[in-house]
């Protein structure tokens, strides 16, 4: 008989009895590959905080850009400088990087397609999209009566503050939920940076670190003093484990993009009826609890 260490195929025109043994799927999950880094849990969480912390860095640097244009236009009306800060805000800051950081690990356009998770969702993933957000509302709903009760305070969100003065633009940040804010956010930070430690990680430590990034990150949208913040990272903390658990249940990323465009969007809506319809003085504390 040939020697299976050799890798000859035996007399009889079969495989060597030990290969016979091997897993398929565990040889597909362990190949090489663009982006197959798997390694050091500890890289993992490295390479998850960097990237977390570079988007906003990002954001925050391209208001450089639209101060900018703002004084090269001779002024930007406020429409026009929301729709900037979308713009270079979300879709470079956190597209653009997620793409650039998969681009550089070596994905080709199909290839970062396959490890986002990008497709056209079944009625089932419509259907869960919707029930999740059923589940947020309520967890959001109780968690907001506790922190009344307890007469905790909660920081403001700069994004409902400006809509809370100018409600003309909340539209605007409605159809952005959907369009920008939601699958931007999600690209980087279910699809990149959870993807990321779910490569050296299990599901549920790689949920939990990346709804945490993803929550405190929020601490530079926040105003309020450091105990009110802390109480809203917190709360955020909770819509944010829930977008990660549909992730990884569903392995694609449009539906907790929906999930998440969708809870802003209703927010926003909230807040636009009370602004216009009842008045200020009547805005939910639920307003500030924005991932956004």
């Amino acid at each position: 008989m040939t020697d299976p260490s050799s890798g000859d195929p035996t007399p009889d025109g079969g495989v060597p009895e030990e290969f016979d043994e091997v897993d398929p799927d565990a040889v597909s999950d362990d190949a090489g590959g663009p982006g197959t880094t798997g390694g050091s849990p500890g890289v993992a969480v490295a390479t998850a905080l960097v990237l977390g912390v570079l988007g906003p860095v990002i954001a925050i640097a391209s208001g450089g850009i639209i101060f900018a244009i703002s004084a090269l236009t001779g002024g930007l009306s406020l429409a026009a400088s929301v729709v900037l800060t979308l713009i270079f805000g979300q879709y470079v800051a956190f597209g653009g990087l997620a793409i650039a950081y998969l681009a550089w690990r070596g994905f080709d356009r199909e290839g970062i397609v396959s490890y986002l998770g990008v497709r056209v969702p079944s009625l089932k993933e419509i259907g869960i999209v919707l029930g999740s957000w059923v589940v947020i509302l309520i967890l959001v709903l109780v968690i907001s009566t506790i922190v009344q009760l307890l007469g905790t305070e909660t920081a403001a969100n700069q994004s409902a503050e400006l809509a809370m003065g100018n409600p003309a633009i909340i539209p605007l940040f409605i159809a952005a939920s959907f369009l920008v804010i939601g699958p931007c956010e999600e690209i980087l930070y279910r699809g990149v940076v959870q993807g990321r430690l779910r490569e050296s990680l299990p599901a549920a430590p790689s949920i939990v670190l990346s709804a945490a990034i993803f929550a405190v990150i929020h601490v530079m949208a926040l105003t309020g003093g450091l105990s009110a913040r802390l109480t809203t990272i917190g709360i955020l903390f909770v819509p944010s484990l829930v977008f990660g658990a549909v992730y990884e249940y569903t392995e694609n990323l449009v539906v907790p993009a929906l999930l998440h465009g969708l809870h802003n969007a209703v927010i926003f809506t909230i807040l636009y009826v009370t602004v216009t319809q009842v008045g200020p003085d009547a805005m939910p504390a639920v307003i500030g609890f924005l991932p956004v």
